[in-house]
């Protein structure tokens, strides 16, 4: 007998609170290695100056609609300095430690910021001072400004010192102010930014968190030097869940839309599908040892659940059945997510790869394969090959980051850092 999930406004509904402080970290980590995977198909379609510039038309056109999303949920909407640093710490631009932001904030207009640690110039700083600019440079200049924009149209991001580093192990690796002034002209709205504000992923609405649930309801106090998790109530953590996982949709819209202008659809859908399989498997195995859930049919379940690519349910309407012959994944072929072209609209009977990366990040044994493809949803099952299957190219790319093998830590009681 199939046992159904009950019909819920979140797929994180069925975790507790300590269970939800582990898990939201950790999507905000896979949300930043997108990139780790997506960028290095984009270099080998359209080259480095490719790739830089379509990273910046997606972080462009996606940051300033998931920021204020952000603000409305967590209840700290403003246009203050303060106001932008509290969005970078919910921001997968910026996932905490890996990314390791430090601000000061002199009054509502002035700030700084830096980074004691960065995931993402370790990932880069190998292949070569080219890259480095690229990244620090070419693409955080007008990235850092959009972000800053979707609180204050006159805000500016200017850099302190960046890399390449002077000498080779400068700390902090960078340094930026933060500046906002009426005589700042903004600059124009990116193409496309229209199109990404409108999409379903921007208009979905989810639960509204529940004030009288045990824990901080909103992040409406001081900016913290960092947020711990665990002080958060459970229904805050949910709703965090849930913004988050349309963070990565959003990004990934941005950047199909950014690949479709360069490419066909054929050609974008093949990136897409790799940019896909790549953070998904990757994805997988960290939920999997983050959570402690095993290799299993109900360790796979869980993490198919809890999976930002399914995620929220309002979005895709994807269903996770589990029963005595195993489990079932159900993609609605009509759904907010589908409209909009995003990763459940990758997956079709002849392309499983995502899916198959998904599962064997929780066991290399499994296999995937079609239950029924109707009009209106496809299911596939998974079942446990005799040998493991090796890992896939699109997975390896992507653990070729430093994020692939980080791990979060216990930092203590954060520290107001609002002036008063």
């Amino acid at each position: 007998m199939v046992n159904h999930d009950d019909e819920t406004p979140s797929g994180f509904a069925g975790l507790g609170r300590d269970e939800l402080a582990v898990l939201v970290p950790e999507l905000l980590l896979s949300g930043h290695l997108i990139d780790r995977s997506g960028m290095a198909h984009s270099i080998a379609a359209f080259g480095r100056d490719g790739m830089a510039q379509i990273a910046i038309e997606e972080w462009q056109v996606a940051s300033p609609v998931y920021t204020r999303r952000m603000q409305r949920a967590l209840n700290f909407e403003g246009d203050t300095v303060e106001t932008i640093f509290k969005g970078l710490q919910l921001d997968i631009g910026a996932p905490p430690q890996f990314m390791d932001f430090r601000y000061r904030v002199e009054d509502d207009h002035h700030g700084e910021f830096w980074l004691d640690h960065c995931g993402a110039l370790a990932d880069v700083e190998p292949m070569g001072e080219d890259y480095v600019r690229a990244m620090c440079h070419d693409i955080e200049d007008p990235t850092f400004d959009a972000t800053a924009l979707a609180t204050n149209s006159h805000a500016q991001v200017r850099p302190i010192h960046r890399p390449p580093r002077v000498p080779k192990d400068r700390k902090p690796v960078c340094a930026w102010t933060v500046t906002i002034d009426s005589a700042h002209v903004p600059p124009p709205i990116p193409a496309n930014f229209e199109a990404v504000a409108a999409s379903n992923a921007a208009r979905t609405a989810l639960e509204p968190i529940d004030p009288g649930d045990d824990g901080a309801a909103d992040y409406a106090g001081p900016l913290l030097s960092d947020l711990r998790f665990t002080d958060f109530s459970r229904s805050a953590l949910i709703r965090m869940a849930d913004e988050v996982c349309l963070q990565h949709h959003l990004l990934t819209l941005g950047f199909l839309i950014a690949v479709g202008s360069r490419a066909d659809a054929g050609l974008t859908a093949q990136i897409g599908r790799k940019q896909f399989a790549g953070i998904a498997g990757l994805t997988a195995q960290r939920l999997r040892d983050a959570l402690g859930v095993g290799d299993d049919d109900a360790a796979l379940a869980k993490v198919l659940r809890l999976h930002p690519a399914w995620n929220p349910l309002p979005y895709t309407g994807v269903r996770v059945d589990q029963a005595d012959i195993g489990v079932r994944l159900c993609i609605p072929k009509h759904s907010g997510a589908v409209a909009d072209r995003v990763w459940p609209s990758l997956i079709d009977a002849t392309n499983l790869a995502p899916i198959e990366a998904i599962a064997r990040g929780v066991n290399p044994h499994y296999a995937v394969h079609v239950i029924a493809d109707t009009a209106d949803e496809l299911s596939v099952g998974f079942l446990l090959a005799a040998r493991p299957f090796a890992e896939a190219g699109e997975v390896a790319i992507t653990r070729f980051s430093t994020g692939a093998d980080f791990r979060f830590s216990d930092r203590g009681i954060p520290l107001p850092l609002t002036v008063i």
